[in-house]
């Protein structure tokens, strides 16, 4: 037996195993397929909460029977992780999924052996894409320089987002990871919990960065594999705007109002250049970031960088 399976098998209580779905009927077998593999022999209870689909996704899964599913509103991915997390109600790790995800055999057990590590609360995998390609799934804390967009440079100071590469081949601690796959433990959940006022994009990070505060680590493990499709929420003007907001939302809320002020300074300059450069998604971002009233129903725009 393995070191890693000696740990897994440590695992006192079942893993709750929660996937948020929206119109995605079209994608949720092949992850719910891999889930056996994936598991490693390790005991998991599995539900769906499907945020209101109107393709028959809840239909679809439900006659499967071999998950739990949710019918709920809209309210947004991290209201869906935490409706999921309720109706399960267990005691062990929980293990948040995109729909449009598949995992690799025995990913969940490295991804366990990661969690074990002392003062850590999140445990992400190696993600690849629907060709195979690695896709650059880790990021770092979200900076004044990181938003002017300059990711193209490559240089820390002023990239987000790691780039694909050395960072990706062995195990290391990080700022925040891609949420399509995140191992939690039960205590970093329970003390913190998803932020709902993100309705979509920036709760992975919004997370990571409090667990993080918490003294609760974010770990990487190139060990556990899933390959992604991505895009399942779609590309739009609406859906930029909301991840641009979503960002300013989240650097407010750690930062004070005139280094907020700054960084809305540097999205907007930003959201110019791609303009610029053709983006016309971006001209949707510009309107809501100076006009409250433009910026997408779903948003609770309370902050006070973010009046309506």
């Amino acid at each position: 037996m393995t070191e890693q399976t000696e740990v897994a098998r440590s695992l006192a209580e079942p893993i709750d195993v929660v996937v948020v779905t929206y119109r995605s009927r079209h994608v949720i077998d092949a992850l719910l397929d891999s889930l056996p593999d994936a598991m490693g022999g390790l005991p998991a209870r599995v539900v769906v909460v499907d945020n209101g689909s109107p393709d028959g996704t809840a239909d679809h899964v439900a006659a499967r029977g071999d998950c739990l599913v949710v019918r709920a509103p809209n309210r947004g991915y991290a209201a869906g992780i935490n409706a999921g997390v309720a109706a399960l109600a267990g005691h062990g790790p929980i293990l948040v999924l995109n729909p449009d995800v598949r995992l690799g055999a025995n990913s969940v057990p490295a991804l366990f052996e990661t969690l074990c590590l002392p003062d850590t609360g999140i445990a992400a995998p190696r993600v690849l894409d629907d060709q195979g390609a690695l896709f650059p799934s880790l990021g770092r804390e979200p900076t004044l320089p990181r938003a002017l967009g300059l990711n193209r440079t490559g240089l820390p100071w002023l990239t987000e987002r790691i780039p694909a590469g050395a960072a990706y081949e062995e195990p290391r601690r990080v700022d925040w990871a891609l949420g399509a796959v995140l191992l939690i433990s039960r205590e970093c959940h329970d003390r913190l919990g998803w932020d709902e006022s993100f309705f979509l994009y920036s709760e992975e990070t919004d997370l990571c960065l409090r667990a993080r505060d918490a003294g609760l680590a974010t770990r990487y493990d190139p060990r556990a594999v899933c390959w992604h499709v991505g895009g399942q929420s779609g590309r739009s003007a609406r859906i930029h705007a909301m991840q641009v907001l979503n960002r300013l939302r989240l650097y407010r809320r750690r930062h004070s109002v005139p280094a907020a002020c700054a960084y809305l300074a540097a999205l907007l300059a930003s959201e110019v250049s791609w303009v610029l450069r053709g983006q016309d998604f971006s001209r949707e971002a510009i309107r809501s970031l100076l006009r409250p009233r433009r910026r997408p129903a779903e948003l609770d725009c309370s902050d006070s960088l973010l009046p309506r």
